[in-house]
């Protein structure tokens, strides 16, 4: 019977049929763009697409990028747990889009880059190049720990087909296998729900239990930074981390400057930020469908299952064993995941090892040789993220710890990148004592929190029951928020600032590295004589034009600016770098010769 714990079924021939199906069709897209490319067998095509994406596909790339197994996996686990306080990551996701959009964008495009790295060395020395490009090499290669998936078989089996087509098709690949892999994610999410719906007596029912169980209370304004979830800490602190996801990762970057204008970059994101809604809409209610039908039966407390990350595929297993080929689309939803994080890690690491540290320190490769240096580096990326996914199977919950991650890394990332887009007097020596500093103070704090967790007064969990369990494993009950549990070790061992520093809330990881990085940078660079604003080019500013409130302001006086900003303005230059000699700007009446 359905949430009464005990063993579930496995997979049935038709489910592995419909898994393998999905895996065979993304290498079918990878091995159709490879021969349909043949003839392009240049760097530009290999890493950017040719630079001729439009805004659709390069936004489902985009939220398939990082909606991985993490998410479909975490997320759902989230909810059951701590109900849907994770829904207002809504609001962070679409200040993150306008940050990236109207900050960012346009800054890369105009520069023309490959790599988002290369904009450290323009603006202040190719030492601080190096770094960032390390720190982000790092940062890709230890959240392949964090798949949130432990099958070392299926893991290799999904690898190599990875491999294949993004050694084979190049960045085309990877944006229209991303595509598939969106829609079978959602499709994942759908069937759960649907299923769910039908076992409990529909969608009211689901939210009633989620109601009575206090799972719907997503508003916190609790402006104390060391609880784990409030509005405050998802809004401020979750903005900041998604930024430094989306403006600067080079797996994102890599993505909207693919697009053929700038008008396509900017309109890529906000449609990625409507995927990403659907997408946590549909993961947190997912959690909630699973609380309906587990709030009297925990599997984890029961012992059916040992982490949270198993909870969500104990449900399928539990709940559509009677629907031959269900299952096997959910894990194909799952894995989908991983394979659009992994092949967007794969083309990123390919394309900053190829600019960042190849290029510049070898002589002219030619065109062929370049090719085959894109498909090795492919390989040998694709199976370092493939070793990263299996040591997964040694942790434990990973929605959290990939998050921290990113802001641990990514945190001191944007503060270098903000210090020397907003400030003129920043130089070279700032901007590695920032990065320096605020990465050593977000690395103190993150392993602090991970020595000595915060106690369950700042988490918040809610509470579970294995009262109606008819196949109790384990006698353990959660018990109600009325006789709190603590988490806590001894007070001998807890040192003073366990309940303090090291208890911040890990979504203001990002923010702490990002604002320490850029103070300690700008006081350096202060101290240490600036930077004479003859020395740099304006084109490595964030400039006023680039803003779309300044659009928007100015667009009754269109006729006062020339029409080259016009063009700029109104719908994005189409960068001379990578446009199609043949496109015309119809919106001024004539032809662009480039």
């Amino acid at each position: 019977m359905v949430g009464t714990g005990g063993p579930v079924a496995t997979f049935s021939v038709w489910d592995y049929v419909v898994f393998f199906g999905v895996i065979v069709g993304a290498a079918g897209i990878g091995l159709f763009q490879a021969i349909r490319g043949r003839k392009e067998a240049s760097s530009e095509e290999f890493l950017l697409g040719g630079r001729q994406m439009t805004a659709i596909p390069v936004a489902m790339s985009l939220t398939a990028s990082f909606m991985s197994g993490i998410t479909v996996i975490g997320t759902p686990a989230e909810a059951y747990k701590f109900g849907i306080a994770y829904w207002v990551f809504g609001i962070s996701y679409a200040i993150m889009a306008a940050m990236s959009a109207e900050i960012f964008v346009p800054l890369f495009y105009r520069l023309g880059i490959t790599s988002a790295y290369e904009y450290l060395e323009m603006r202040f020395s190719r030492p601080v190049r190096i770094i960032g490009t390390s720190m982000y090499i790092a940062q890709t290669v230890t959240t392949h720990f964090l798949t949130g998936l432990h099958l070392w078989g299926v893991l290799v089996a999904t690898g190599v087909v990875c491999i294949v087509y993004c050694t084979l098709g190049g960045l085309k690949a990877v944006i229209w296998t991303d595509v598939l892999q969106m829609v079978i994610m959602l499709a994942g999410f759908v069937a759960v729900i649907a299923r769910g719906a039908v076992l409990q007596g529909g969608l009211g029912q689901i939210w009633e239990d989620a109601r009575i169980g206090g799972r719907l209370e997503a508003f916190d304004f609790d402006p104390d930074p060391l609880k784990r979830h409030t509005f405050w800490t998802i809004v401020i602190g979750g903005s900041i981390m998604w930024a430094s996801i989306y403006s600067i990762n080079q797996s994102q970057v890599q993505r909207y400057i693919s697009c053929k204008t700038l008008g396509h970059a900017k309109m890529s994101l906000y449609v990625n930020m409507v995927g990403l809604w659907a997408t946590v809409s549909l993961a947190v209610f997912s959690g909630l469908t699973m609380y309906s039908i587990y709030k009297n039966c925990d599997p984890l407390s029961n012992g059916d299952v040992n982490t949270s990350d198993q909870l969500l595929p104990y449900l399928v297993m539990d709940i559509l064993e009677d629907y031959p080929g269900v299952p096997g689309l959910f894990v194909a939803a799952a894995y989908s995941g991983t394979l659009s994080t992994v092949s967007s890690s794969i083309n990123a690491l390919v394309a900053v090892t190829v600019e960042d540290f190849i290029f510049p320190n070898v002589k002219p490769l030619t065109t062929k040789q370049v090719t085959w240096m894109n498909m090795g580096l492919s390989v040998f990326f694709g199976g370092v993220c493939i070793g990263m996914a299996g040591v997964a199977s040694l942790m434990g919950s990973v929605l959290q710890a990939a998050l921290s991650i990113f802001g641990m890394i990514g945190g001191p990332l944007l503060g270098l990148y903000l210090l020397g887009m907003l400030f003129r007097t920043a130089n070279s020596k700032g901007a590695i004592a920032g990065l320096i500093t605020g990465l050593a103070v977000t690395l103190w704090v993150g392993i602090g929190a991970q020595l000595y967790p915060p106690t369950a007064d700042k988490t918040n969990p809610l509470p579970l029951s294995t009262a109606n369990c008819t196949n109790r494993l384990n006698f353990t009950t959660v018990v109600p928020p009325t006789s709190p549990v603590t988490l806590t070790t001894p007070d001998d061992v807890r040192p003073a600032l366990a309940d303090s520093w090291y208890s911040l809330s890990y979504l203001y990881f990002a923010l702490l590295a990002t604002l320490v990085t850029m103070a300690s940078g700008l006081l350096v660079s202060i101290f240490t004589g600036g930077l004479k604003q003859d020395e740099q080019s304006s084109d490595l500013f964030v400039r006023k034009s680039d803003l779309f409130c300044f659009n928007f302001c100015t667009k009754s006086k269109e006729s006062d600016i020339p029409e080259k900003a016009a063009q700029d303005i109104n719908l994005g230059k189409t960068n001379s770098a990578y446009v199609d000699f043949e496109e015309s700007t119809t919106n001024v009446g004539k032809s662009t010769k480039l």
